[in-house]
């Protein structure tokens, strides 16, 4: 899937620097930082929609003492 962003001059300027220094396309680099900065993307906007829902009332909360015993973990 081709894709277009726009970046600072700063930083595509270091991206320049960083392919020109290693021999990688920026395009190599670009897809590096997506594949690895996704999962903490995902971790912190998912989570931050569950504390919203929580908040709202709209998720329900479970307290750990609770589930210890509903799994017999405290027998």
């Amino acid at each position: 899937m081709a894709t277009s962003i726009r970046l600072a001059p700063e930083t595509e300027q270091r991206l320049d620097y960083l392919a020109s220094q290693t021999g990688r396309t920026k395009a190599y680099y670009l897809r590096e930082i997506i594949e690895h900065g996704i999962e903490e993307m995902e971790d912190y906007y998912l989570a931050a929609d569950v504390l919203e829902r929580i908040r709202k009332g709209q998720e329900r909360v479970h307290s750990a003492t609770d589930v210890r015993k509903d799994l017999g973990l405290d027998d």
